[in-house]
């Protein structure tokens, strides 16, 4: 009996593996609760990700890159941070790797359109849309899941690929470190009156963090980090009174900002499951590890652990070796929680110290900010955010 795999969400993760697994050689059904229209022509969700060069590579590899427009894809040459209103930065740069910039941006919702489009071109991948799962089951033989519309599918391996609030994670026994931060990200597209240089910015600021990434000629995305509260005042105002808002928050550094699109509001919950395997499942991107934002590294990590189970389900199959076996499995686990955990544990802890605005919080920032100037660690923090995982 051929083995099958079953993926429970059709985000980047999970279109990624859907394309992994069929170039591999296995038959796969992805299963989406949206609508294939919403799949195919995803709308603009505000979000630009920052791509590694490493992810970049994926994409390529996935034949989704050459989709994307060139007019799309944006330069990131170089990042910097800044500590309140303190004109001193951190900069990060490619500097004495050669590789000329950091990485790129790319919105969301081309990068998912992209990634569907490579996906439609394997006729061994089945597409079941607008549909919702109602329970799933596993055991050392198969997985299965029943759907609500009363249809059930049996597979070698499956895959919960539905976000960091999975149901399916849920339903196979695996709790997460879920950590809802009382903060909600708000970004959107702006125009600027001066060059930003294809630098990305961000200041962590007393009450708010705020960050600015490269698009276009004097356009750029907006990042405003509140309390909850907070921002849904600011995403309440008018265009011309949230234009004025932003420029007096990004204290006037790059002009008059205007906005160009409406801002999109994300509560910030980080997520980290306790196991990313069980018998016959796997978790993949958001499922597994739900990142803060603030270091860009949600879908990078999320795109290399896709990248890793595709290597060891197409190396099993090469070797007439079950694709779900708990060996395999297990050894995805390591080597995705060896990669992921150090990054979310760093993540976290830069969040909690560079957010807290209490006096002794504020003169730690300072100190570890100082510290962080050094070369050495510019060049260890370069480095990590251009090769990713």
């Amino acid at each position: 009996m051929p083995h099958t795999a079953l993926i429970v969400g059709a985000g980047p993760a999970g279109l990624a593996l859907a394309i992994g697994f069929a170039k591999a050689g296995l038959a796969v059904t992805l299963i989406e609760r949206q609508e294939e229209e919403q799949i195919a022509d995803p709308a603009f969700d505000g979000r630009e990700i920052a791509l590694t060069h490493a992810s970049i590579a994926a994409l390529k590899r996935l034949d989704a890159w050459e989709r994307i427009a060139p007019d799309a894809i944006h330069s990131l040459a170089e990042a910097r941070v800044f500590n309140g209103t303190s004109p001193l930065a951190l900069s990060f740069d490619p500097g004495h790797t050669g590789a000329g910039r950091l990485g790129s941006l790319v919105s969301n919702c081309d990068i998912r359109r992209a990634l569907y489009e490579a996906a439609r071109e394997f006729p061994t991948i089945e597409l079941l849309t607008g549909q919702g799962v109602k329970r799933v089951s596993t055991n050392e033989h198969e997985a299965r899941v029943w759907l609500e519309n009363g249809t059930d599918h049996a597979a070698t391996l499956l895959i919960a690929a539905d976000s960091r609030f999975s149901a399916i994670r849920g339903q196979l026994g695996i709790p997460a470190r879920m950590n809802r931060l009382g903060k909600s990200m708000l970004v959107g597209r702006v125009a600027i009156e001066r060059d930003h240089r294809h630098f990305a910015t961000e200041w962590f600021d007393n009450g708010q963090t705020l960050a600015l990434l490269p698009l276009g000629e004097r356009q750029a995305s907006a990042v405003v980090t509140l309390p909850d509260g907070a921002t849904q005042r600011l995403a309440a105002l008018n265009c011309d009174a949230l234009s004025a808002e932003l420029t007096r928050r990004f204290a006037r550094r790059f002009g008059e900002m205007r906005m160009l699109t409406p801002l999109h509001l994300y509560p910030l919950t980080t997520a980290y499951a306790r196991r990313f395997v069980a018998p016959r499942a796997a978790l993949a991107g958001d499922a597994a590890v739900g990142m803060h934002p603030v270091t860009a590294h949600g879908f990078n990590l999320g795109l290399a652990g896709t990248e890793r189970l595709s290597r060891l389900v197409a190396s099993a199959l090469r070797r007439g070796v079950d694709p779900g076996n708990s060996d395999l499995l297990r050894r995805y686990q390591r080597e995705h929680r060896t990669v992921t955990w150090p990054l979310y544990a760093a993540t976290n802890a830069i969040v909690g110290l560079y957010t807290d605005d209490r006096p002794p919080g504020r003169l730690a920032r300072r100190l570890s900010f100082q510290a962080a100037r050094f070369a050495p660690a510019r060049k260890a923090v370069s480095r990590m955010l251009m090769q990713g995982a």
